[in-house]
């Protein structure tokens, strides 16, 4: 376990991984499990794996953690109670294409905030693996075909997205600021506790206006997933890696999201993989490692 947290690289495949089966889980039930509802319980049931992992740091670390309060709610309101809220939003209304194609576009947002808000500047090999990437990420949303992405068109769901985006991108950004001398489990605890105060609200908005939870294996199941996976384990392993490698490098393997995607679309749903899939996960696979290599030689 401790060889895993010492590889930011690792966790942030994982952390793509899962938030790749969030996407398309988020997509299947959300007939059963309406957004806000489903951000709400993702969120309180992860909260629940924190507090004997966040507790013991309490004691020694509160006048850290409340010296610290102003960058913990903007974390709390952006990345607990904002993301992924706006993106099972956006899954209501939007289309798989669109969708992934919008979200991929968080590492250039994040880039831009980054070089604006914090000085953050890429070297000229990062910028072209990240514009690499980008490509590949492009290849597999729209199969192969220029068309497609010609074609796109923005809609109610792609609005909720490109809210997500911006999103994430200044969550990413933000964990620049977080509280020194605060251990991450008690952190993260405290941003899930602001985010669950705001989700909580606008959960009793959503039921006040006729949508309710039809329980039923898959939707228990739908949400046990998303807390244990994308909430607690995504979230633990993404604030690590990009705490190691920066918000530039550590947003870009969210571009691995298309290629897993397509992976457990395969295992899920019986698709059938192109040869646009090949070259999209190689073009993301080499924009990756342009990036980590400039790192490296830097």
């Amino acid at each position: 376990m401790r060889r895993l947290f010492d590889s930011p690289y690792l966790l942030l495949t994982l952390t793509a991984l899962f938030w790749a089966g969030n996407m398309v889980l988020g997509r299947s039930i959300r007939a059963d499990v309406p957004p806000i509802a489903l951000a709400f319980w993702r969120w309180t049931l992860a909260l629940m794996l924190m507090l004997p992992l966040a507790l013991p740091h309490w004691r020694t670390q509160r006048q850290a953690l409340r010296a610290g309060w102003k960058p913990i709610v903007l974390l709390g309101a952006l990345g607990v109670g904002g993301y992924n809220t706006f993106a099972y939003l956006a899954l209501q209304y939007t289309t798989a294409i669109n969708a992934t194609m919008l979200n991929s576009l968080i590492p250039v947002a994040t880039i831009l905030l980054a070089r604006v808000l914090i000085g953050r500047h890429l070297h000229r090999l990062e910028a072209i693996g990240v514009l690499v990437s980008l490509l590949g990420v492009s290849v597999i949303v729209s199969h192969g075909q220029l068309g497609t992405l010609l074609g796109l068109k923005l809609n109610p769901g792609d609005f909720w997205m490109l809210v997500a985006v911006l999103d994430w991108g200044l969550y990413t950004v933000a964990l620049h600021w977080r509280p020194k001398g605060v251990d991450p489990m008690l952190m993260l605890a405290a941003m899930t506790v602001v985010g669950i105060l705001i989700l909580g609200p606008l959960w009793a908005w959503e039921m006040s206006h006729g949508r309710f939870i039809v329980v039923s294996l898959p939707s228990v199941a739908g949400m046990l997933y998303t807390a244990i996976f994308p909430g607690f384990l995504g979230y633990i392993f993404y604030n690590r890696g990009v705490a190691m490698v920066g918000p530039n490098r550590g947003s870009l393997f969210l571009h691995l999201m298309p290629a897993f995607g397509t992976v457990l679309s395969m295992i899920f749903l019986g698709e059938n993989p192109k040869g646009f899939h090949a070259a999209g996960i190689a073009l993301i696979l080499c924009g990756i490692w342009m990036t980590t290599r400039a790192r490296a030689t830097s």
